[in-house]
């Protein structure tokens, strides 16, 4: 491998480092749950910034099943969401009073 091999992949690698920063750095949108499915969530959901999208219903893939433990349509959320290949996947979910408490803890 030459050395502009090497620079191109280390500059790609960097690329997808800050990618996946910026989407850990985006700000929790909040929503409600509709209907919950094996590794799915249908959110009736406010503006979702991070990805310039209006409030609307929607299903979305979770990353990580174990997120929807817990949760019950009905239940107010705040979550994280990306868009990953393509498709609209949330990377972090709790409860709106669970996310409270974090949020708190995190500023004191």
């Amino acid at each position: 491998m030459n050395k502009y091999s090497i620079a191109a992949l280390m500059g790609a690698g960097l690329l997808i480092a800050m990618s996946v920063q910026a989407g850990a750095d985006a700000p929790m949108s909040e929503g409600e749950v509709r209907r919950l499915a094996e590794d799915r969530v249908t959110l009736r959901h406010g503006p979702i910034d991070n990805l310039k999208m209006p409030p609307m219903t929607m299903v979305f893939r979770v990353s990580d099943a174990a997120q929807l433990e817990g949760l019950e349509v009905g239940d107010a959320v705040r979550f994280r969401a990306e868009q990953q290949e393509g498709s609209y996947v949330i990377t972090a979910l709790k409860k709106a009073k669970d996310a409270e408490v974090d949020e708190h803890a995190r500023h004191h």
